[in-house]
């Protein structure tokens, strides 16, 4: 079974996108639909070390060049060199006094390349979630949608673009779930899979669907979290 996760590019991924896309054998890029400022495209809820409950918005401005209208890989960072610092300084200030603070850091340093190479939001915010999986051994593959062709049909597009990878498994997430209709799936043989990450109030899966994976790196280490993956990833 070959199986893709379909999903935006999110800054500083929370656990539960993370561990969808850890799950998958392919993430699609989702960069071609219209960029949402109150999603996750361009920022990302950080937490305290010892208060979960204690949070802060990291959020990079963004430029929309066709007003809301603009697709998110057309987006760009409206001062990339304070969004440089934002993504240096915050998540240091917030994760310094982690014992795994020097793996996260380091993991995250290819970032800073991609902040010198371009302006796009979108980038920017894969790079965060690449360099996330690439910590946790992740070994699957990364297309952009915008280099498939499918249809403009919400549920269509899924299915179109599930076989243009090459995948027979779709994996959707719990919001995913509501919307989608399962009969194109059904009429290409394809398989939906729902995605149900743990809900937990005082181990890693901690707000799992609001703040930054960062937070569950830091406080439990990238060995916990990836083992807690590689179980949730057998069981799906």
């Amino acid at each position: 079974m070959r199986s893709c996760a379909i999903h935006q590019p999110n800054l500083l991924p929370r656990l539960s996108t993370l561990a969808k896309l850890y799950a998958a054998d392919i993430w699609v890029v989702l960069d071609d639909v219209q960029f949402v400022r109150r999603d996750y495209q361009h920022r990302a809820r950080l937490a305290t070390l010892d208060n979960p409950q204690q949070q802060q918005w990291l959020s990079v401005e963004t430029h929309l060049p066709q007003g809301r209208a603009t697709l998110i890989r057309d987006a760009q960072l409206a001062d990339p060199q304070r969004a440089t610092r934002r993504l240096d300084q915050l998540p240091a200030q917030y994760y310094h006094t982690s014992p795994h603070w020097q793996l996260l850091h380091a993991a995250l340093e290819p970032v800073a390349h991609t902040l010198t190479e371009t302006a796009s939001t979108a980038a920017v915010a894969e790079a965060t979630t690449r360099a996330l999986l690439n910590l946790l051994g992740w070994r699957g593959t990364v297309v952009r949608s915008s280099d498939l062709i499918a249809s403009s049909d919400r549920s269509e597009r899924l299915v179109d673009l599930t076989s243009a990878v090459g995948a027979n498994t779709y994996l959707c997430g719990t919001g995913g779930m509501r919307y989608l209709d399962s009969r194109p799936f059904m009429e290409r043989r394809l398989n939906v899979r729902a995605f149900r990450p743990p809900v937990a109030a005082e181990d890693l899966w901690t707000g799992a669907a609001k703040i930054t994976a960062l937070w569950a790196l830091a406080v439990y280490g990238p060995n916990c979290v990836g083992a807690a993956f590689d179980n949730l990833r057998t069981a799906t």
